[in-house]
This record gives structure tokens, sequence and C-alpha cells, in this order.
């Protein structure tokens, strides 16, 4: 069954022997948490706690679910964030675009023509165009030339039916959810449990927006006002892969900002829009990390730069990104682990079907050796299993 590993909560939870730097901060975990100071969890100022702001209390390594459950549901729907929720995970994300005529909803990308069913509702067939989105061309349907009111006519569907056709299962089940209503959902879920509920909220595409009338920023910083989310301890994350998205949000609001981080060779699109000629090369090296701590409380990279592949697609040895980026005072939260083959290394693959779950844990306990701080994960109970596995035994490497 999808959730088979539910009781890696209570696993998580029950755990007798903390890892060296098992938690973080001072006041309530994520949801389905323990109480402070309850076995396996160490009360500890780290990069996560008071140096930080994040003012919560979350273990590391941190388990992020990734869209939701996307490995189990349709991302970005409040179905896949309350599975997530239910198994525990530790933060929950959401990526944000606006509609038409201003208000955020939650979609990986402004192209919803392979998460939704709008190409089956003809009233929207004059809709479909072709885009260049930070410099790629994309044909499809866009949040941008709808309405909320029309993005509401939609359902959710499996965005990769063929790595995970039992998704497809729920496809039609939920329509697109506001940010609004998730805060509101975060707001209920953690009345009842008496505990907040953490979020990882992701600006897309921010300088394409601001171009198009429809920064991110502002209307974010209002709705987390809003929801008393905007604080220095408020439990959520903000991130987004161009830094001046960071540092715009960092002047609005007191919340912890991360800076995600694509391949070393690829350049932020707000640098190529600005002529700025530095790459991620450039802001992972110790000068570029301090730069980025000015303004930002962690960074996100690909898992790549934390373990390099060879031409095989087995891991190296790690890079010296997470000591350099500790050095720098910044958490790493970085992405994204699956359970199926195809997305993992080629080390933990097993079989030869690409849709099959290979060795998660093998991989999890890989990166985790390195000393990350957090990690994304489309599977949460496998991260909380793998996590509480590490740090009942685990090693840090840094």
């Amino acid at each position: 069954m999808a959730n088979e590993e539910y009781g890696a909560t209570a696993e998580r939870r029950t755990g007798t022997s903390p890892g060296r730097r098992a938690v973080l901060g001072a006041a309530v975990l994520g949801a389905g948490a323990a109480v402070a100071g309850a076995p396996g969890v160490a009360r500890a100022e780290g990069r996560h706690g008071k140096g930080h702001g994040h003012g919560g209390e979350l273990p590391v390594p941190t388990v992020i679910a990734h869209r939701g459950t996307s490995g189990y549901r349709p991302e970005h729907t409040l179905g896949s964030y309350q599975l997530a929720l239910d198994m525990g995970a530790d933060v929950i994300e959401q990526d944000v675009v606006p509609t038409k005529d201003g208000h955020l909803v939650c979609r990986h990308e402004n192209d919803i023509t392979a998460t939704t069913d709008v190409a089956a509702h003809p009233e929207f067939a004059d809709r479909k165009t072709t885009k260049s989105v930070d410099g790629v061309q994309l044909t499809g349907w866009f949040t941008e030339d709808f309405t909320l009111a029309e993005l509401k006519t939609l359902r959710a569907k499996e965005r990769i039916p063929g790595t995970r056709q039992r998704n497809t299962l729920y496809d039609g089940r939920w329509e697109i959810p506001t940010l609004e209503e998730v805060f509101r959902w975060a707001e209920r879920a953690g009345r009842e449990r008496g505990e907040r509920v953490w979020l990882h909220i992701e600006t897309k595409h921010p300088t394409y927006f601001r171009k198009l009338g429809l920064g991110l920023e502002e209307p974010l910083a209002k709705l987390l006002r809003r929801y008393h989310r905007h604080r220095r301890h408020s439990p959520n994350f903000l991130q987004s892969f161009e830094p001046s998205s960071i540092q715009r949000l960092r002047k609005l609001v007191d919340a912890p900002g991360v800076v995600l981080l694509s391949t070393a060779n690829s350049r932020p699109w707000d640098f190529v829009e600005a002529n700025d000629p530095r790459t991620v090369a450039d802001l992972i090296k110790p000068e570029g990390l301090r730069w980025m701590s000015s303004f930002a409380k962690g960074i996100g990279p690909t898992l790549d730069l934390i373990i390099p592949k060879g031409p095989d697609g087995k891991l190296l040895e790690p890079t010296t990104l997470v000591r350099d980026a500790h050095a720098a005072d910044l958490i790493l939260h970085p992405y994204t682990m699956r359970n199926e083959n195809t997305f993992l290394p080629a080390d933990f693959k097993k079989g030869t079907d690409p849709t099959a779950y290979g060795d998660a844990f093998g991989a999890f306990k890989k990166y985790f050796a390195t000393g990350i701080d957090g990690i994304f994960s489309d599977n949460p109970d496998t991260a909380l299993l793998a996590a509480a596995d590490f740090r009942a035994g685990g090693t840090v490497n840094e």
C-alpha cells in the first residue's frame, strides 16, 4: 500500500540514541512529532535553532515532503499534503505561481499541462500557447492566463503516470489549492494536533512573473503576515532558485530564506537577466556561500553538488560543500530523494525495471553521512525511517 511504511513516525519519535546533531531550536516539532525532551530528541542550539531563528525544534536530518507526498499522490494537492502530515513529515513543501488575477496557487510550474486536466476542457482550448519561461520554450497552458475561478474548474492529475501508475487512481480527486487555503489547512491541522505545521514555500520564476506585473514576493509577504508566518521564529522556510527573490523577501519579512542551487554550470535566471556572470559553481565556493549567508539562512543544493556521480551513474566522493556551507553558518536542505530506480544513483538501483523501488535506504544513508541538515523526499515515510536509522547509529563526515 502507498503508506506501508507509515510506522516511520512512531519509530522516528521513539528512537533512543540521538545522532550527533540530533535537533534544533526550542519549541515544537513538525506535525506528528513528539514533545520537546522526548527520547531521541536533544535540545540544542544548532543551525536550525536559535542562530537561525526558525522558532521551532526540528530533528536532524529534517525530512521535507517534496510537493507533499508526490510519490503516492498527485503533487501539490491537499491530499498530497495531508498524507505527508499523517506520515509525520517534519516540513511540507509548496511551490507558488500566480493566477491572472494575482492569487498565489500551488503548482510546481506555471505550465499546468501535465499536472491538471486542462487539455480535456474545450472551453480553454484557445488558451494553449507557446511561451519562453526562463529561456526555455514551452507549449501548453499557463496559470497566468487563467483567473482563480477558472483554475478552480480544473482537477489535478499525476505528472509522471508512466513511472507512478498507481497515483493515477487519484486523478481528478483534488483541485488546485491556493496558498491561502494551505495556510488555513495548516492552521486547522495545527490546532487539532496542538503543534504548528511547518511549510517550505518556493517562489517559482519570480523574475519572469515580475516582468508580467505579477510579482510573487509582495503577495507572499502579505499572506505570511496575515497568517502570522512572517517572523523569524515562524514555522516555515522561504526558498527560491533566484537569490534576488530571497533578498526581496528578506526586506519584507523575517522568515528564514533558503537559496536553491541547480547544477554547477547553471546560472540563476535573475543572474542571466542582470548580466551577473556567476554560476552555481561560484556560489558554492566559500566566497559565494558567505555572500548568500548575508541574506539567507540556508541553501538547497541538488544532491549532485553534495556527492557527484561518475560517468557510470555511481556516486563518487563527497564534495566539501557541506563543510563549507556550515562554516558559513548555512544549513543544507538538498533535493530530491525518490524511491524509484529511475531516480536513484546506479549504486542503489535494484533490477531492471526503472519504476521499481531500489535501495533507497542505502542512498539515504550515504547522503545523511555527509552531514546535511535535511533532505527533500517524494516518499517521506521512507525518509523518516532512514533518518531514524541514521540518528540511532549514524555518523557525520564533516
